[in-house]
């Protein structure tokens, strides 16, 4: 019995020790760290190893680097933008560019997000649409391609992608794949093989130690980009594996929207990963040629910014912009995301909007691919039909879309989902669109899920299960760490 004391009290002990360390070396917010906290009290010592693995904090790291920026002329043209709207002096290009210049200013200040015009973007909202005109485009690159994603599966779409990259590769384009380590575990060399024979280059963004195991499952990079002879973007929600075409049982039909885009947003796009690649590897450094950054050639009417985030950053700029759009929001808010999990301050604005009388719409999924993070999302789902948000269940498979559209006017499209691990634990890339064509055919899309969804109701959310509240409760307490 004297023995299991003294190891009762090393053990608390211990865990107070740990406490200390969430309270004061990591400086969290404090729902997070009371978050921790009840970890810690609820499993002693074990909860300390989750916080290692979960809880650590970035935010005093610089990871992304890249002195050739100076040769873009992106500082100068950034302090240019910077001006002119301080000054009333900018060129808009339309009304809606006019109406939003604060959110524009903001992403200049806090996120050095160039406001690019006459781009021309195309909507995806099917894999298998999205990834042939992906296919095609890979075929007729001529100088490089460069491809990031957080999740690459070794499976038919993956083998067949790879294969059109080595190709390519052969016939002298430059060819480099950056892939996130823990969102595609599992994923072994061998599988890169004949790519890398061709000089093709391979990445992965914080590779584990050890062989079979990522212990950091924070901090992942989830942007899906793909940049094609610096004339073609893409960016979005679609990874690469065969459930991306629907082709997984658990999921069915998968939902999803990504952005096809040309014009000088591409350099943008081009710059993110560059500096994503950067930062993952040793000794492959990309350095500024001019063929990354050739004069574009197509003109569109779309002006947009290319918006970034992570946990290296001392702002949640993808966060941010949300909230601001739903503030100035005076008709509809229209969303979109697998995972609702806002912090307070976006919960706090879609609220006051539903209380001004905005038109608050939400589509969330009706499966959970993560449970818990599910339960915390119908928390939270709960305290919008409140305030009178209407919600609608999607029926028609699995939708991952991460969109948000204001007003019919601006809209926002990328790899950030409504919740806190997107706007603090993930390295995350959105688009932020000022136009309201793109607008109208994001809501159009919008209005056909409804055709294949289910409104939830405030009576129908009040008959729940007792074991589905209190599932709902638990997860609604980690939820800041989920």
């Amino acid at each position: 019995m004297h023995i299991v004391a003294i190891l009762l009290g090393i053990i608390i002990f211990l865990n107070i020790a740990f406490a200390i360390i969430v309270i004061f070396r990591e400086r969290k917010d404090a729902t997070a760290s009371w978050a921790w906290l009840l970890v810690l009290f609820f499993i002693p010592l074990l909860g300390f190893l989750l916080y290692l693995l979960f809880g650590q904090n970035l935010s005093r790291y610089h990871l992304f680097q890249w002195e050739d920026r100076k040769k873009l002329g992106i500082e100068t043209l950034l302090n240019r933008q910077v001006e002119q709207i301080r000054n009333d002096t900018f060129e808009y290009q339309n009304d809606t560019e006019r109406a939003y210049k604060q959110l524009i200013y903001m992403h200049l200040i806090n996120n050095d997000a160039v406001l690019t015009k006459h781009n021309l973007i195309d909507i995806f909202t099917d894999g298998k649409d999205k990834f042939e005109q992906l296919m095609t485009d890979i075929e007729n690159a001529q100088d490089h391609i460069h491809l990031q994603y957080y999740i690459l599966h070794n499976d038919e779409l993956g083998k067949r992608l790879i294969e059109l990259l080595t190709k390519k590769a052969k016939q002298g384009v430059k060819v480099r794949v950056l892939y996130d380590d823990l969102g595609s575990r599992g994923l072994r060399k061998s599988f890169f093989a004949e790519l890398l024979a061709a000089e093709g280059e391979v990445e992965r963004f914080f590779p584990s130690k050890l062989r079979w195991i990522n212990l950091r499952l924070n901090y992942r990079n989830h942007r899906k980009l793909v940049i094609i002879d610096g004339q073609i973007g893409y960016v979005g929600g679609f990874n690469v594996g065969d459930e991306y075409l629907g082709l997984d049982p658990k999921f069915g039909y998968w939902r999803d929207t990504h952005l096809r885009i040309q014009g000088p947003a591409v350099f943008a796009i081009q710059t993110r990963f560059i500096l994503d690649w950067n930062q993952a590897t040793n000794k492959k450094k990309v350095p500024y040629i001019p063929n990354h950054f050739p004069n574009q050639r197509v003109t569109g009417n779309s002006s947009l910014q290319i918006v970034t985030s992570g946990p290296d950053s001392d702002w949640e700029q993808i966060k941010n912009g949300y909230i601001k759009m739903i503030s100035t929001a005076k008709k509809t808010i229209c969303i979109q995301t697998p995972y609702f999990i806002p912090d307070a301050s976006l919960l706090d604005a879609l609220k006051i909007a539903c209380l001004s009388g905005v038109d608050v719409k939400i589509m969330i999924p009706n499966k959970p691919d993560h449970p818990f993070v599910y339960w915390a999302t119908m928390s939270y789902i709960g305290e919008m039909l409140n305030s009178g948000a209407k919600v609608y269940i999607y029926d028609n498979g699995f939708i991952h879309a991460k969109t948000i559209i204001v007003d019919h006017e601006i809209s926002s499209v990328g790899t950030a989902n409504i919740d806190m691990r997107s706007f603090k634990l993930n390295f995350e890339v959105n688009a932020f669109v000022y136009d309201s064509s793109i607008a109208m055919e994001l809501y159009e899309h919008f209005l056909q899920d409804i055709e294949v969804s289910k409104e939830l109701t405030l009576g129908a959310y009040h008959h729940r299960s007792k074991t589905i509240r209190f599932k709902e409760s638990v997860s609604r307490l980690l939820s800041p760490i989920l």
